[in-house]
């Protein structure tokens, strides 16, 4: 290649060298303080992991015909008798042990001459009191006959006002006729059919009338959670207005100051 001629404009390839140059440590430098930059917040602020927030377990709850099913074969009709051997008053009882012990109220046995039940298969037997306690009127009934097949109830607690509950019983002979309603109130006191005035008590709305006496209040889970012993009337008719009573099973199962029956 020849001399440029002098009237050439001057070559400028130098000064583009110079700028590629910049350019390239500028972008070296940008690169490095981001890396710098991510180190840096990876070691001095880590990123929160979410954690799951705990959420409470939901229960489900049955059916008022799911209770029935549930609690049905442990209700048994319970029977006062005279010495002739005549039914003088009908209840309800529910088998609370795989013992075959039976809850029921006192006051639908109290001075009987004997006591039948029948069980939910159609088993009658004859039965007595082998524990009671008057103050909260409960009495318990061991039979001399069990079925084959002996289903005692599930039993429960842990009741609210407003909780949804179903009472099983024989009203007004009616046998095993299912009753819906909710908690009305807790720790209610009720004049007994008979004896002291009742304290402690289950308020609750589901229909109850004479013989329903004994039979088992259920919670939505299917637990037996009362034993049903009293209504208010401020009449003579002595039929339901929309107020029932019922023992917490607690206290019933401890009747006549035992340990209860044992599941």
């Amino acid at each position: 290649m020849g001399q440029p001629d002098a009237g050439d404009p001057p070559v400028q390839k130098p000064a583009r060298s110079r700028r590629l140059l910049i350019t390239g440590a500028a972008i070296a430098v940008l690169a490095l303080v981001a890396f710098a930059s991510f180190r840096w917040g990876a070691a001095d602020q880590p990123v929160a992991v979410p954690t799951p927030t705990p959420e409470p377990t939901a229960v489900e709850e049955l059916s008022a015909k799911e209770v029935y099913d549930t609690v049905a074969p442990s209700v048994v009709i319970v029977e006062a008798l005279d010495k002739g051997g005549k039914t003088t008053a009908t209840g309800t009882g529910v088998v609370a042990s795989a013992q075959g012990v039976i809850l029921t109220a006192l006051h639908v046995v109290k001075g009987a001459g004997g006591v039948r039940v029948t069980f939910a298969d159609g088993t009658q037997s004859a039965a007595a009191v082998s524990a009671a306690d008057e103050e909260i009127d409960i009495a318990m009934l061991a039979a001399a006959t069990l079925p084959q097949i002996l289903v005692p109830a599930v039993l429960g607690g842990g009741l609210a006002v407003g909780d949804g509950v179903v009472a099983v019983g024989n009203q007004l002979g009616m046998v095993r006729s299912a009753t819906t309603g909710v908690v009305s109130g807790l720790d209610r006191s009720a004049a007994g059919t008979e004896g002291p005035r009742l304290n402690g008590l289950i308020q609750f709305d589901a229909a109850v009338n004479p013989g329903s006496s004994g039979g088992p209040l259920v919670n939505l889970r299917g637990e037996t959670v009362g034993i049903v012993v009293a209504l208010a009337n401020p009449t003579s008719a002595g039929t339901f207005i929309g107020i029932g009573f019922a023992v917490p099973i607690g206290a019933a199962a401890a009747a006549g100051g035992g340990d209860g029956p044992q599941q």
